[in-house]
């Protein structure tokens, strides 16, 4: 992906990532466009100071897509943790 695809998809609200889906690409309030590694916070533009250059090869940009199988896992999940988890369940 080159800056402009990646400055529109952050803009879009798509989940932009680099090199792996730890380092995500946002948008501060500033306006400025970073990646930040999400588990602990280290954060980098994402372009040098004359904003024409990536931090990194246009290659390793990605956009993630959301896995179906994982939401309806977790659908599940939370659908058994909310029955095991009344107080009412018991013999009947």
């Amino acid at each position: 992906m080159n800056i402009a695809e990646i400055r529109a998809a952050v803009d879009a609200g798509k989940s932009v990532h680099w090199a792996n889906e730890g380092y995500r690409v946002h948008r501060d309030g500033l306006g400025q466009y970073l990646i930040t590694f999400v588990r602990n916070g280290s954060t980098i533009g994402l372009t040098d100071r004359s904003g024409r250059r990536l931090n990194g090869a246009e290659a390793d940009f990605f956009i993630s897509e959301p896995r179906q199988d994982a939401a309806a896992k977790q659908g599940r999940d939370a659908h058994v943790a909310t029955w095991d988890s009344r107080s009412d369940a018991g013999p009947g």
